[in-house]
Parts: structure tokens; C-alpha cells; sequence
């Protein structure tokens, strides 16, 4: 699979974030980069990765399946990361 773009998602409460998860990885062609990570303040995020038009099309079904259950803080894609970003989240 090409790591063209970097897709994250973070929401406010675990439950949300797996509502979110689930349905981005079911509705295209992209890869969990490691585990869903509490990053505090009950703030909680995932990374995907894959070609952008996946994650772009990923992206919009997670946020939208995460705000109907809970509080979609921010989700934002990164196309064509740098290298060395790859490597911060494992996927290098």
C-alpha cells in the first residue's frame, strides 16, 4: 500500500474514537499506523495511512460516524508527509 498521506483522528472519549476507527477502516483502503493513543484530558487519536483520496474519503466516514456518538475534537490529512514524520508514527 503506498503511504502517500497520513490521515488523524482525534476525538474527546475512547468510544468515539473506536466508533470513528471502525468505520474509517471499513469504508477505504487504509491501514491503522499502531494503537489508538490517550493523549490526556480524555483526548484520544488514531493514525491512518495510505494513497490520499482513501484517507481524504476515510477521514470524512470516521469524523462523521465519531460525532454521532461523541465529540470529534480535529481530523486532518497530510499528504505526501516527509520521511521522517513516517517514522515518528511507526510506519516507516
Amino acid at each position: 500500500m503506498a503511504k502517500q498521506a497520513v490521515g488523524l483522528l482525534e476525538t474527546r472519549g475512547l468510544a468515539c474514537l473506536v466508533v470513528g476507527v471502525d468505520a474509517m477502516l471499513k469504508s477505504a483502503n487504509v491501514e491503522l499506523a499502531g494503537p489508538m493513543r490517550q493523549v490526556g484530558s480524555a483526548l484520544c487519536n488514531a493514525v491512518v495511512f495510505g494513497d490520499v483520496a482513501a484517507v481524504k474519503a476515510a477521514l470524512d466516514a470516521g469524523a462523521a460516524a465519531a460525532s454521532e456518538s461523541g465529540e470529534v475534537v480535529s481530523a486532518h490529512v497530510i499528504a505526501r508527509p516527509h520521511p521522517e514524520l513516517l517514522t515518528q508514527f511507526g510506519i516507516a
